[in-house]
């Protein structure tokens, strides 16, 4: 199962990365540019609540619709991104949540002092929400790292190791639902193995999130 090991790391942290760097400034702009009770803003929240209720298999379904029409095939490229947009709400939606705690008293002395926006979120706000985006990084890595749904047709199935972003890839959701069907005792025991090994991923993944959050709080303002 090792090549539904390397195709769930590769995929869920692609995912979770790609996420992190196109929701960040979304909750940014919502709550620094933007004023964070605005009906913009709000309106925002509506459409990330309700696509963060949107079951992972409209997401697959999307994704496999997009690639028929541009005649692309299944690829870990492809279950990267759509795996990016299911993770995305549940990102920006717990960042935002966290830059809310912000005291106001905090952003207004920094404009007081002559910074800008764009300084005071990435230098005062981001410095602050460190800790609190370990978590909301955590909770999309184990979303993406644990859905079959969205990448049963758009990052397909294989049982070589990933070698390029444009072939199919395993994960291991995927290995438990495939080798679990199959009569072969073998197979089954493979199956048992990928989900054993998916909840250890998991539950070291927490703790690392725990430890890090910890030593970064120690750098708040």
């Amino acid at each position: 199962v090792l090549n539904a090991i390397l195709g769930s790391l590769y995929l869920a942290l692609g995912a979770t990365l790609l996420s992190f760097v196109a929701g960040l400034p979304i909750a940014l702009y919502i709550n620094i540019f933007r004023r964070r009770k605005s009906r913009f803003a709000a309106g925002v929240r509506l459409c990330l609540d309700i696509l963060w209720g949107v079951p992972s298999i409209v997401y697959g379904a999307f994704g496999f619709t997009i690639m028929i029409f541009l005649g692309i095939k299944a690829s870990l490229l492809m279950g990267t991104c759509i795996v990016a947009l299911l993770v995305l709400p549940v990102v920006v939606r717990s960042i935002d949540e966290i830059i809310q705690l912000i005291p106001e008293g905090l952003l207004e002395a920094s404009y007081s002092l002559g910074a800008t926006r764009t300084q005071t979120a990435f230098r005062i706000v981001v410095r602050q929400i460190l800790p609190g985006v370990v978590t909301a990084l955590l909770v999309a890595f184990g979303r993406a790292i644990g859905d079959a749904a969205a990448v049963l047709f758009t990052a397909g199935y294989t049982d070589r190791i990933p070698k390029s972003p444009f072939r199919a890839v395993a994960t291991l959701p995927l290995a438990v639902f495939f080798q679990l069907s199959s009569p072969i005792p073998e197979v089954q025991e493979r199956a048992y193995a990928s989900a054993l090994i998916l909840t250890v991923i998991i539950l070291l993944v927490s703790v690392l999130a725990r430890i890090i959050s910890r030593r970064v709080s120690r750098y708040k303002i």
